[in-house]
């Protein structure tokens, strides 16, 4: 194949970054007291140093700007780097790369281990060959950089976002391509003679002559004892996985569609209290058979992920067992509104009953279901316990930490199940 190598910008190239760098900007300034720019020219700070930044767009002496750029950096490394988004069709291009046997690399102006860290945090390090970037103390033009991430010269392209990515490739004796869909624009690029030009991560295929492939969907559910939290750690989940590259829909049940939100309104309002057991059964399949048919399935057929707040396993534990109606009863009556069509891995949030409710009776008004008792709640449990002990599709974590600290180990753990069943 004409190449063989494939290096990368990192910044306006395969992360946006544009939310974290102007919320960590905006922080600094807030430190210091000093008045925030409008929106035109914070973006500004898109690209060039902060040194420079600071003081040409804010009027700051050379010693405010260093103590700027510290409180910029000490807040973007704890909190701001976690704001980049991977953006559209990166994350499979890189697969695809991968598996094709192309060496890839990342050539970034941005300090080293904090690239390292930015690969690591939205799970792309594992895709790269070499990464290239400024250690402590030094400034390397950007076509060292492209050096270093290509050592054995291999012919290739190097895809940045700014003019100083295609000179670079130029140094390097490569094919420079222009990431229009970044930072930069057309004028700079045809200024340095840029041949090449894509307005997306797919335009790649065709520069390369590879055909992309479709992509499984993949189906995850979260289950877990009311007050667990398995609601915030979905939307948590999603938000991540969304900034990772990846096309999720987050959805919920009861719930999902309009008639399910109607019915989702009726199942868990506390009037309804002499609603019938075998009521509530069949009103939770109506509105998963409508979900399933309007929402997951569609959303699988498109290649996408699906997380969904609760599935057919809460109907098993709340009816089957909670309800006394009996797990075989309530199997029959989902089987023909899931119809086939189960979760690929269940999250199972771990906490007990009793610490559940205590966190719902200090947060908000209870619904019909949370109302029932601890007796109730208990049966619920013990059912969960033996459907996680049977299917190796849950992966129960434990919810007692902080809300971030279980975000982390839930994103990390499916992560994982994601890379096991070969997809990106």
């Amino acid at each position: 194949m004409k190449h063989q190598a494939i290096i990368f910008d990192l910044d306006g190239t395969l992360t946006d970054s544009q939310e974290g760098i102007l919320s960590s900007a905006r922080f600094a300034l807030e430190q210091m007291r000093w008045g925030i720019p409008n929106e035109a020219v914070m973006r500004k700070f898109l690209g060039p140093p902060l040194m420079f930044s600071f003081q040409e767009y804010c009027g700051m002496t050379e010693q405010q700007a260093a103590k700027a750029q510290d409180i910029y950096r000490d807040y973007y490394w704890d909190t701001g780097y976690l704001q980049n988004q991977v953006y559209p069709g990166v994350r499979q291009l890189l697969h695809t790369l991968k598996t094709k046997g192309y060496y890839l690399g990342v050539a970034t102006h941005k300090p080293l281990k904090p690239s390292v860290k930015i690969l690591e945090a939205f799970n792309l390090l594992q895709y790269f060959d070499k990464v290239a970037g400024p250690e402590a103390d030094e400034d390397p033009s950007k076509g060292e950089l492209v050096l270093r991430a290509n050592p054995d010269r291999l012919p290739g392209l190097m895809i940045g976002d700014r003019a100083t990515d295609i000179k670079g490739a130029q140094h390097a004796g490569m094919d420079g391509v222009a990431a229009l869909y970044g930072y930069g624009h057309r004028e700079e690029f045809e200024a340095c003679g840029t041949k090449l030009y894509i307005e997306s991560a797919d335009d790649i295929y065709k520069l390369l002559n590879l055909q992309k492939e479709s992509l499984p969907g993949y189906f995850i559910s979260f289950e877990g004892n009311d007050g667990s939290g398995k609601s915030t750690q979905a939307r948590l989940l999603a938000k991540r996985l969304e900034q990772s590259g990846y096309e999720v829909v987050l959805t919920r049940e009861p719930g999902g569609t309009k008639v399910g939100e109607k019915i989702r309104d009726i199942l868990l309002d506390r009037d309804n209290n002499d609603m019938d057991n075998l009521t509530e059964a069949m009103l939770y399949a109506a509105a998963r058979a409508q979900h399933v048919r309007q929402v997951i399935k569609p959303a699988l057929r498109q290649g996408k992920l699906v997380i969904s707040d609760r599935f057919v396993d809460s109907s098993i534990a709340y009816q089957g067992a909670g309800r006394g109606l009996g797990l075989a009863l309530v199997q029959a009556i989902n089987s023909p509104a899931v119809a086939g069509c189960m979760p690929n891995l269940t999250v199972f949030l771990k906490l007990t009953p009793q610490m559940g409710l205590e966190r719902f009776a200090h947060s908000r008004e209870q619904d019909r279901l949370e109302l029932a008792g601890e007796a109730f709640h208990q049966t619920v449990a013990a059912a969960f316990d033996e459907m996680i002990a049977k299917d190796k599709r849950f992966l129960p974590i434990s919810s007692k930490g902080t809300k971030q600290e279980t975000a982390q180990q839930v994103f990390e753990q499916v992560s994982l199940r994601l890379h096991e069943a070969g997809l990106p």
